[in-house]
C-alpha cells in the first residue's frame, strides 16, 4: 500500500507530528490512527466476504480483469524484454509460438544465380528504374 513511501518520508511525518500534535498527544494519535487503520481493513475484508459469498464463482471471473490489470501495473519493461528473449514456454502476445528447433526442416538452398560474361549488360527494366 506504501510502496513509495520511505523512511525519510516517515521521520518527516513523525517530526510534524510532534510539532503540531506535541509530545503528550502524539501516541493516542498514533493509537487512534492505527485503530481506523485495522477498522478499515476489517470493512474491507468484510465487504470482499460479502461480495464473495453472493457472486460466488462469478466474483473469481470479476478478480481475473483486476489481476491482469495489476500485473500491467507493476510492468518493468526489463524484465519484458528477458521474459519475451529467453521464456520460450509462453505464447508470444500475438499469439506466435516460434516451433522447436529440432522440429523445423531446413529449407532446400536457393540456386546460384547465373553470372554474366564479360563485357555482357544485365537485363534492365525502365520502368522500374
Amino acid at each position: 500500500m506504501f510502496d513509495s513511501v520511505g523512511w525519510g518520508e516517515i521521520l518527516v511525518l513523525i517530526v510534524a507530528g510532534l510539532f503540531i500534535l506535541g509530545p503528550e498527544r502524539l501516541p493516542s494519535a498514533a493509537a487512534w490512527a492505527g485503530r481506523a487503520i485495522r477498522q478499515v481493513r476489517e470493512y474491507a475484508t468484510g465487504a470482499r466476504e460479502q461480495l464473495r459469498g453472493e457472486l460466488g464463482p462469478e466474483f473469481d471471473e470479476l478478480r481475473k480483469p483486476l489481476e491482469e490489470l495489476r500485473g500491467l501495473r507493476n510492468f518493468n519493461p526489463r524484465t519484458a524484454v528477458a521474459r519475451t528473449l529467453f521464456d520460450d514456454e509462453q505464447p508470444k502476445p500475438n499469439g506466435y509460438t516460434p516451433p522447436k528447433p529440432n522440429m523445423t526442416k531446413t529449407p532446400p538452398p536457393a540456386p546460384a544465380p547465373e553470372r554474366l560474361a564479360k563485357n555482357e549488360v544485365p537485363p534492365v527494366d525502365p520502368d522500374a528504374t
